[in-house]
């Protein structure tokens, strides 16, 4: 089973201004949509929960909250987590270049990790249950002379798939 990797048609803003003019784009991702419920369940089973409590709640009389205030506030928490995961998401970029493997995320505080190919020592893809049961998975990065991973791309499809193209790409271009 073979799943083609897209590339985007345009670099997304966040990646443009580090990129070098002359370097070449060969593999550009963002974690899969999926991401923005798979970071949600979290808050989402607590809105459920606190809802039914309210609603549970809302049968007492001296209870200020209604069957509607409670299904209100579930579906108001819900929603809001879900814009923020989206914002989160729409603000993750992975790029895999000729020189180096860059991950951006970040909304209020962002973060850029870069790891030149040539000195990337360890590759890793890790699949938490969430993501497996999606196919979905996060590569990581290690380079030398560092204790532990310097870049991830989380949540991304076929990640079997897109660690394989990684492998190749750093035996192609890897500089010595």
């Amino acid at each position: 089973m073979s799943t083609a990797v897209a590339v985007p048609r345009a670099v997304p803003h966040s990646l443009q201004a580090v990129l070098h003019p002359d370097e070449t784009i060969i593999l550009l991702l963002r974690p899969s949509p999926l991401y923005i419920v798979l970071s949600s369940l979290g808050t989402l089973v607590a809105a459920v929960i606190g809802a039914l409590v309210l609603a549970y709640a809302a049968k007492f009389p001296w209870s200020p909250w209604s069957d509607w205030h409670a299904a209100a506030f579930g579906v108001l928490l819900a929603a809001m987590r879900l814009a923020w995961a989206w914002l989160d998401w729409i603000n993750h970029a992975y790029a895999l270049t000729d020189r180096r493997v860059i991950a951006r995320r970040g909304v209020l505080r962002t973060s850029l990790a870069e790891a030149p190919l040539s000195r990337i020592q360890n590759t890793i893809v890790v699949q938490t249950l969430r993501e497996r049961v999606c196919f979905l998975g996060t590569l990581g990065f290690a380079t030398a002379g560092r204790g532990t991973f310097d870049a991830f791309w989380e949540s991304i499809a076929s990640p079997f798939e897109v660690h394989r193209k990684v492998l190749e790409t750093i035996e192609r271009y890897r500089r010595p």
